[in-house]
């Protein structure tokens, strides 16, 4: 009798998967090739990326004829290659790559995407993957075809060589790689499609150019799409952080002890978390009553427990943000407006986060379109750092952070207050994190995070109210135009038959239109001048009613770096960050007066819509009653980033004046430079702040005390969520 000991052995990870492909989603055929697709893409554009490459990548699908549920995938893109030594350990290794121990924003993360895609393709057909890269250094591309050894985790290659590559039209390609699989799949059209992917792919990813053509047995094309960039501002590179204190557990940081090669305890705080200054190093190590000399190795687990709770209750540096990178609202409203038409769009990116030391960042998006149906949901675009989830919608956080809000509130559709809401629109939200939290391997749903869930819900909100405001102006609008042309009409005609028949000369009819019409009306317009390279902007005022009025008007624009208005026919100020406001002269009856500015610093089509909003009293068709209440809230907000800012500085001059000279590892600029690129520790725009109270601070009596203290340093399109009406609830 064989005894059960005799029979276990330990399977190798490639085995684990090969036997449980439904993890890396490969569970139906449908979605096997959309798998294969996306695993692609996404080294393609990482690749790019890396390497500041616009990013040029094409997928092509072919059905293998004679075979009804099988297909060959190729995708090809321009991308810096890969070196000849790793191409079978990328291709041919689970869990081999760059990034897993790395904390930065990157699309992959473990290692298992496209060695996924050879081993399923093995699986499935026996056939290899044929893989051609090349490196711009080298004259020659390589050609190899690479299958797995799955009880090894290692590539078997076979019919490797040397050649040149050349394009279509005869053109030596000098790099990038392409990948050609054959594996069993179904190729459909739909919402869960390669179409839909690449649609959503190209959204998030504006500077890249996608394209993609299918195939039949016989060689028809059956499906094609082609997406170009619009834009060629590459995505800002990121950099990679240490861990933060608040992201630890036990398990993780005795291991990180126990590694280290610090001399003392100080060394070890600084030089492997980051956000820990040598005062919180000191102050975390006394709370926890642990000497400074005591050597990391000889820390005990009660000890290193007793660490983790003063982590908790010594105030750090929240960790430095540079390792994410935003897609930024400019460019949403590009991407979104490309594959959808719009008469709307709304955008929103928050201010960098944290949860559980780790830094993530939200935005959404929300397109209210024309080509959309009104009586379906919403179409929902789920993105983790700027890869669309196609699958599991329903239990996805982002999902369930569309549902928690009141739609009706916004002007959709939201039967019963559950669910998706109902209407022509389109709801985009995307997490940048340097830790997604997936439900599975297959990375196509996010699990729950109070932390996440209440920033998405904030800036949905924020998106909202810009529809509500849109939807109320239109509508405004919409009956003064029809008044308005009623009575220029019908006026005139009698007028003018009255003066007929008493022989007398027509009236000045613009007292009584005024009289009628009893309003003001506010008209905006942006259009791109190609000849100086601007944006132009007017905003109309027309003063139909028997009245003198006075107002402050104030308008939305992209404030940021590289970005100026120029050209004012009357001079503004700031009001905001991405506010600016200009205070009027009497508006008299029957008086008409125009605002007119240009910007400087975009490309054609980065703004095409803003908001106006206004001071005083009465209302201005159009335009939108500024909410003061709103605007002292974040104005808190504001003072309370700048004493953070404060408490950065401070713990800048800690590591300049209280370093150990003994421990020469102390001090290092790398660790400075951490500090200052933290959210807390740019004290620069403290000055700038201060000058602005002191320029400004008695300007209008209207407004509140300090209004000039508005630059946001934390959130660019904050301005959507500043303005409201006098139905805005504290609720929300």
């Amino acid at each position: 009798m064989v005894s059960t000991r005799s029979k276990m052995q330990q399977a190798s990870i490639s085995e684990f998967f090969e036997k449980n492909k439904h993890f890396l989603g490969f569970d139906t055929l449908n979605r096997s090739i959309i798998t294969a697709t996306k695993e692609s893409v996404d080294n393609s554009l990482d690749a790019c990326e890396e390497a500041r490459l616009l990013p040029d990548i094409h997928i092509e699908i072919r059905k293998v004829k004679g075979k009804s549920d099988e297909l060959v995938m190729i995708s090809q893109d321009n991308g810096p290659g890969i070196p000849p030594d790793s191409i079978t350990k990328v291709f041919g290794s689970l869990l081999f790559g760059s990034r897993f121990h790395t904390i930065r924003q990157t699309r992959g993360q473990q290692g298992i995407g496209i060695t996924g895609v050879v081993m399923y393709s093995q699986l499935t057909t026996g056939k290899k993957t044929r893989v051609i890269s090349k490196v711009k250094q080298e004259a020659t591309a390589v050609y190899v075809d690479i299958g797995l050894d799955t009880k090894k985790n290692k590539a078997i290659s076979s019919n490797r060589k040397r050649n040149h590559w050349f394009n279509s039209d005869g053109e030596i390609i000098e790099h990038g790689v392409k990948v050609q699989a054959h594996m069993k799949a179904k190729y459909q059209r739909g919402k869960q499609s390669v179409h839909q992917y690449l649609r959503m792919t190209s959204i998030v990813n504006p500077h890249a150019s996608l394209s993609l053509i299918v195939y039949d047995e016989d060689g028809a094309v059956i499906d094609e799409g082609d997406w170009p960039r619009v834009t060629d501002v590459l995505p800002h590179p990121v950099k990679e952080i240490r861990p933060h204190p608040h992201g630890q557990e036990i398990g993780s940081f005795q291991r990180f002890l126990r590694d280290s090669v610090e001399r003392k305890m100080t060394s070890f705080l600084r030089h492997n978390f980051s956000g820990v200054s040598m005062r919180a190093a000191r102050e975390i190590l006394l709370k926890s009553e642990i000497d400074e000399s005591r050597k990391p190795g000889s820390i005990t687990a009660p000890e290193a427990q007793a660490m983790l709770v003063a982590f908790k209750k010594v105030k750090l540096l929240a960790p430095p943000t540079d390792c994410l990178s935003p897609i930024e609202d400019l460019l949403i409203k590009k991407g979104l407006s490309k594959a959808i038409d719009s008469k709307f769009v709304s955008t929103v990116t928050r201010s960098p986060s944290v949860a559980g030391g780790n830094p993530f960042q939200v935005e959404v998006g929300l397109i209210f379109g024309t080509d959309l149906p009104s009586d379906s949901p919403v179409e929902v675009l789920r993105v983790a750092n700027r890869v669309p989830l196609m699958y599991q919608q329903g239990g996805c956080l982002l999902t369930k952070s569309i549902e928690s809000v009141d739609w009706k509130k916004y002007g959709l559709e939201h039967p019963g207050g559950r669910g998706v809401p109902k209407g022509p629109a389109a709801i985009l939200v995307h997490l940048a994190s340097t830790h997604v939290q997936f439900t599975s391997e297959a990375k196509e749903a996010l699990s729950d995070n109070e932390e996440v869930f209440n920033e998405i819900r904030l800036a949905l909100q924020e998106v909202g109210r810009g529809l509500r405001n849109h939807k109320r102006k239109s509508k405004q609008r919409e009956k003064a135009l029809e008044k308005f042309e009623l009575v220029n009409v019908i006026l005139p005609e009698i007028s003018a038959k009255c003066s007929a028949i008493l022989g007398r000369e027509e009236p000045d009819l613009a007292p009584v239109i005024t009289s009628i019409m009893n309003a003001v009306f506010s008209e905006e317009m942006s259009e791109w001048d190609s000849n100086e390279k601007v944006t132009k902007c007017s905003i109309k005022l027309f003063n139909y009613t028997s009245r003198p009025r006075q107002y402050t008007i104030l308008a939305t624009w992209p404030e940021r770096e590289g970005v100026e208005i120029v050209n004012e026919n009357i001079e503004g100020r700031r009001e905001a960050r991405g506010l600016r406001k200009w205070k009027l002269e009497t508006l008299q009856p029957s008086e008409n007066l125009e605002i007119s500015f240009s910007i400087d610093g975009l490309s054609k089509g980065d703004w095409t819509q803003f908001d106006v909003f206004f001071r005083g009293s009465g209302e201005i068709i159009g335009a939108m009653k500024l909410d003061e209440k709103i605007l002292e809230e974040i104005r808190r907000e504001e003072m309370a980033a700048i004493e953070e800012e404060m408490v950065a500085a401070e713990h800048v001059a800690d590591e300049v004046m209280g370093s150990d000279i003994d421990d020469s590892k102390d001090l290092d600029s790398a660790e400075l430079d951490e500090a200052l690129n933290s959210p807390l520790g740019d004290v620069s725009s403290e000055t700038t702040v201060v000058e602005g109270i002191e320029e400004n601070g008695a300007e209008d009596s209207e407004t509140l005390n300090r209004e000039e203290i508005t630059d946001d340093p934390t959130n660019s399109t904050r301005q959507s969520k500043l303005f409201e009406d006098k139905e805005w609830s504290g609720e929300e």
